[in-house]
């Protein structure tokens, strides 16, 4: 067959075509295949079974569009693939693939919807299908919100199954055995007589038959990889330096970029003087950019000394000038006209007797990844390339097509790994300043890198909040709990960036308070939109990461208010039995009630985060020269665990990122620039501070990513063990303000 032929029936529709809830709207467009993005330049003898599979005589590629940015995206991927298509792991090679409609994210959508995890109506049911259909309309490709794992495990093992199915196909239609005769292991179609034929020689075969659509999954008995303890197909690489981020692109002719701009967030450059920068040795030349200059030179050094030699008159910031005002505009945001949501609101809060009054803060926070912010761009005869890790390609994409006055499908976006995000790579901000440099040196590659100061200096940080609280108590319970929170937008700066809409109230300011799964009679949680400052963006959880410790640290008060125990009072309020779970599991695991030694204390806290319940315990004690961490307990339901060894680093990891930032981090700002600049002025925790963790995972509820859950609960069961150890309440955060950490 031809290939042309081939190419043209080369189609899938991913994942199940069901329409949840009863959503009826769109049904036809959503239930429409996707172009498989691999069609376009298959080379004879390549077959493109799926979106995700491609195969010829060399090998087997999985496609992981998912962003590898440090938390095994790439492995869970290929895993949930392999496991249907029957091969090893060390048989395929895993590729990101190129941005597509095809590789939509139907899952994240919903976070932004005002729907509570343990909400089951059919309201909520339909929003969730809203979502997913969004998502496939859109081709919202974006990797974020713990999402991963719960949007790609029916859709990737589906692509698995169907890929191994039409292999057998094609192995019947070369051999003239029935299907029902043959089966597969580790990449091969077994033979009756005990013969294989190897996937890669039947990729010819392959690509000239329609796929098999009809295909059933495997039982999870059968499985070898979910579930199992798995070695990430990364870790060789990164276990010995050899592994390439997007910061190690080498091309040939290649000139090395930096930037410099305006360092009040939004600031225009009145003017510069680059006279001494473009006499020194290696410099090319020196650009304007939006807002700054780039430093074209023969290597990244050398740039960054350049950029560091013009000289400037900045515009002042477009937000308050310095903590003090932006504090103070965020008190005054805690009115009728600036109030932004109430999900939740239960019984008559005004009516309550209240017990206990509290305000809690909490800082503005950098995302500072280790690798700081770099992509390579070559623009070349109307074709646009661009190399970087990113979360966003197809946003990007389409922002790249805009500033260089191209269509979309000139622009081509190379995924790399990524060193770190937390929700960085989230913006394109950095990729766009290459894309002016390279307009400026057209058909030569340009690699911009941002100096760390540059990095701290222009990120969009996770919001300042504050939270105005009440709470009230009787007979030994808590019977009121009233939760105000103010804080700037998250969606509205953020998409704003990305030239979206942002509609409606924003969920983040109040995710992780108002969906929390407590029985209180008198319960509200409210939001406050503050006018926009400094521009924010995503960071590791969201709104959770701060809500986490405003609700579970104000809610310890009005127990301890109540003389009521903190787990067992957290236990009678919460009506959610897999929350309820992982509360008692927690409790399990750390002994909880037994007496500890003086000057030990022990904090608990809670928060069901994209979808996740999460529950946490540290012990602490305090020492004559500070609070030394001891251990922390955490329990989690996930629904499954794909890869146990992953999750326990994944929760590990977002434990000690909570901890870390909650106890010595800020991003402050005077004269309306930020005063941290590098990791020396934003610590985090260190190796001989950081406690022994225990987790345990519980798999009996809804399939959910972990990425993020554990980050929320880390603050206020920290904040809380320091009162039970001291009897300090800490309404603050870096608490570091307030204790010392040995």
């Amino acid at each position: 067959m031809g290939r042309l032929k081939t190419i043209a029936r080369r189609t899938f529709l991913i994942g199940s075509a069901a329409v949840i809830g009863g959503v009826a709207f769109g049904v036809y467009t959503y239930r429409k295949p996707v172009k498989n993005p691999l069609e376009e330049g298959l080379a004879q003898g390549e077959a493109a079974l799926t979106p995700y599979v491609k195969i010829d005589a060399d090998g087997i590629t999985l496609i992981t569009p998912r962003a590898e940015v440090g938390q095994g995206a790439y492995m869970v991927q290929a895993a949930l693939i392999a496991e249907e298509l029957d091969v090893r792991l060390d048989q395929i090679t895993a590729d990101p693939g190129v941005p597509s409609a095809a590789y939509y994210n139907g899952t994240v959508a919903a976070e932004g919807f005002p729907l509570a995890a343990t909400d089951d109506r059919l309201i909520a049911r339909t929003g969730r299908g809203a979502a997913d259909v969004a998502g496939k309309l859109l081709g919202l490709q974006l990797t974020g919100g713990s999402s991963t794992v719960p949007d790609a495990f029916e859709k990737l093992r589906v692509a698995g199954a169907v890929a191994r199915a039409t292999l057998l196909r094609a192995a019947s239609e070369e051999t003239g055995i029935p299907v029902d005769q043959l089966s597969t292991k580790d990449g091969a179609v077994v033979l009756p007589d005990g013969g294989t034929l190897a996937y890669t020689a039947l990729a010819t075969q392959a690509a000239g038959i329609e796929t098999v659509q009809d295909v059933a999954l495997k039982d999870p008995s059968e499985w070898r990889y979910i579930g199992k303890d798995m070695q990430r197909i990364d870790i060789v690489a990164k276990s010995t330096g050899t592994q390439e981020y997007g910061i190690d692109l080498q091309m040939d002719g290649m000139l090395h970029a930096t930037v410099k701009c305006n360092p009040r967030m939004g600031g225009e450059m009145v003017s510069y003087d680059a006279t001494e920068a473009e006499t020194m040795s290696g410099v090319k030349r020196v650009v304007p950019i939006t807002g700054g200059v780039g430093v074209l030179a023969d290597n990244t050094w050398r740039a960054f000394q350049a950029a560091e030699a013009v000289t400037f008159e900045w515009g002042e910031a477009p937000y308050p000038s310095d903590d003090a005002a932006m504090w103070d505009q965020v008190a005054a945001s805690f009115t009728a006209d600036r109030q932004d949501s109430q999900f939740r609101d239960d019984g008559d809060v005004e009516a309550m007797e209240v017990a206990v009054e509290a305000e809690y803060r909490i800082p503005y926070l950098a995302h500072a990844p280790l690798e700081p912010m770099t992509a390579t761009v070559l623009l070349d005869g109307g074709r646009l390339d661009i190399w970087t890790g990113t979360q966003i390609p197809r946003f990007m994409q389409v922002n790249a097509a805009k500033l260089a006055g191209l269509d979309a499908a000139q622009v081509h976006v190379h995924v790399l790994v990524s060193g770190g995000s937390f929700g960085r790579r989230l913006e394109d901000d950095y990729v766009l300043q290459a894309v002016e440099l390279a307009m400026a040196e057209p058909g030569v590659p340009i690699k911009l890198t941002w100096s760390r100061e540059e990095d701290m200096s222009h990120d969009f940080p996770r919001p300042l909040q504050m939270a105005r609280a009440r709470g009230a108590v009787s007979g030994g319970q808590v019977t009121g709990f009233d939760l105000g929170i103010a804080a700037p937008s998250v969606a509205a700066s953020q998409l704003g960036r990305l030239g979206q809409p942002a509609m409606g109230p924003d969920v983040a300011i109040v995710a992780g308070a108002w969906d929390q799964p407590y029985t209180i009679p008198d319960y509200r949680v409210t939001g406050y939109r503050v006018p926009p400052m400094v521009p924010v963006s995503s960071w590791r959880s969201v709104g959770a990461s701060g809500n986490g410790f405003l609700h579970e640290g104000f809610l310890d008060e009005v127990i301890h208010a109540a003389g009521a125990d903190p787990l067992e009072e957290r236990l009678r309020l919460c009506w959610h039995e897999p929350s309820r779970r992982v509360l008692e599991a927690v409790g399990e695991m750390s002994n909880w009630g037994e007496a500890l030694p003086g000057g030990r204390g022990r904090g608990v806290a809670f928060t069901l985060s994209f979808g996740v319940p999460t529950a946490e315990v540290v012990e602490v004690t305090a020492t004559d020269r500070g609070i030394r961490l001891d251990k922390v307990y955490v329990a989690c339901e996930v629904g499954r665990v794909i890869d146990p060894v992953n999750f326990d680093n994944q929760v590990k990891g977002g434990v000690i990122w909570g901890l870390g930032h909650a106890m010595m981090s800020e991003l402050t700002y005077s004269d309306g620039m930020a005063e941290q600049t590098n990791y020396d002025g934003y610590p985090g925790i260190r190796m001989y501070q950081t406690p022994e963790i225990e987790v345990r995972a519980l798999e009996t509820d809804a399939l959910r990513g972990i990425g993020e859950p554990s980050v929320p609960p880390a603050a206020p069961a920290l904040a809380n063990a320091i009162f039970a150890a001291t009897g300090q309440r800490i309404r603050e955060l870096p608490l570091n303000k307030s204790v010392d950490f040995v």
